[in-house]
């Protein structure tokens, strides 16, 4: 059995709209039968992984998720002088093997909704050359890779401006330096061969009790309007939000981590004392500039062991009520592992907790424990 990670994570953020929806609204989720707010997986993820705390601390180990490879390696032809076509073709090239580009085909039996997809298409890149040079899906790139690609590039044109060579184009590696590969995983459809399992899952934050997502109208005043025709307002607008206090959950395999990172073991600790200060200091960044929502969190219980992982998201089937959110709801966790514990056995080897509210343990000793 590997050995598990486990964080659960208090986070207590005010009035914010931090994970919009299709109507820009605050995402939700039903839970115990009531409404409760929800920060979406991806969302937390993305933060945390952009973020300079976490960039600082594995600076150099982090890939590059983009669609735009191939626009990237054309760029760096034409400024190497090469042909405006030669650097298309060749930039496909190099990008293509990355994954599948926009508007390249390689059936004849196209569905009519297909075929009109790939009419539209034609339009666009008749509007923006450049469009067919994007990978479809976005592929995460290691530093590796990413290395060798320019390399590569730069060969090319230093070679009295050549092509690449087919078995020039085996860029593809094993991603065994890049943090956030290792840890969130990657799938390249085209070359399934260089997918990376995940060694991490991270769960969509949820209020712990149940809230009302509120509508904050507000006006817009143009400056250089004298009031002498109209004193109206320039623009009117309305916005949803609401306020929570929300139960976070990671699981990480250790064991996994290191060998994704190709047996470096300091490397994995880094990365594990990266990921747990980032999640538990880095807030999601919706509409940051309009509620200022930055939070660290109020309570961490860290877990460590060889047992099943599990969630303690069951703490809160039944909502937190009351005025007393933060006190209750660590109340409410500390209950549930504690009756787990009777149940099913010690359901981990070793605990570390730190309390805000109470003021009790320490960062330093968090990030000590996580990576022991």
């Amino acid at each position: 059995m590997s050995q598990f990670i486990q964080l659960h994570i208090l986070t207590s953020y005010p009035p914010a709209n931090l994970n919009r929806d299709d109507m820009g609204r605050p995402k939700t989720a039903k839970m115990g039968g009531v409404d409760r707010l929800r920060i979406s997986s991806q969302s937390l993820k993305r933060a945390w992984r952009t973020s300079e705390l976490f960039e600082s601390a594995v600076k150099g180990h982090i890939g590059t998720r983009t669609k735009k490879l191939g626009v990237e390696v054309y760029n760096k032809f034409i400024e190497g002088k090469v042909t405006e076509k030669d650097a298309i073709e060749w930039a496909k090239n190099i990008a293509g093997v990355f994954g599948k580009l926009k508007g390249k085909d390689s059936s004849n039996t196209d569905t009519t909704e297909e075929t009109d997809t790939k009419k539209k298409k034609g339009k666009d890149a008749d509007k923006n050359p450049l469009s067919s040079l994007e990978i479809e899906q976005l592929a995460h790139i290691s530093p590796e890779e990413m290395e060798a690609v320019m390399d590569l590039v730069d060969k090319c044109i230093s070679e009295e401006k050549r092509a690449p060579k087919p078995e020039e184009l085996d860029l593809l590696r094993k991603p065994e330096t890049a943090v956030d590969i290792a840890l969130f995983g990657r799938m390249l459809a085209s070359n399934p061969a260089f997918n990376e399992e995940a060694a991490c899952q991270v769960s969509h934050a949820i209020s712990v009790h149940p809230v009302v997502i509120e509508d904050d109208y507000f006006t817009a005043v143009d400056d250089l309007n004298k009031h002498e025709d109209d004193a109206g307002a320039a623009h009117i607008g309305e916005r949803g939000f609401a306020a929570a206090m929300f139960y976070t959950y990671i699981c990480i395999n250790k064991d996994l981590l290191v060998e994704n990172l190709g047996g470096n073991k300091e490397l994995a600790n880094k990365a594990i004392k990266a990921l747990t200060e980032t999640a538990v200091k880095v807030s999601p960044t919706g509409m940051q500039n309009s509620h200022a929502s930055r939070a660290y969190a109020s309570y961490v219980l860290a877990e460590k062991g060889e047992q099943q992982p599990r969630s303690l998201s069951v703490s809160f089937l039944k909502p937190v009520t009351g005025t007393n959110y933060g006190a209750d709801s660590i109340k409410a966790l500390k209950e549930q592992q504690e009756n787990m514990d009777k149940v099913y056995g010690k359901c981990a080897d070793f605990c570390y907790s730190l309390n805000v509210i109470a003021g009790e343990g320490t960062m330093k000793e968090l990030l000590e424990f996580v990576a022991k």
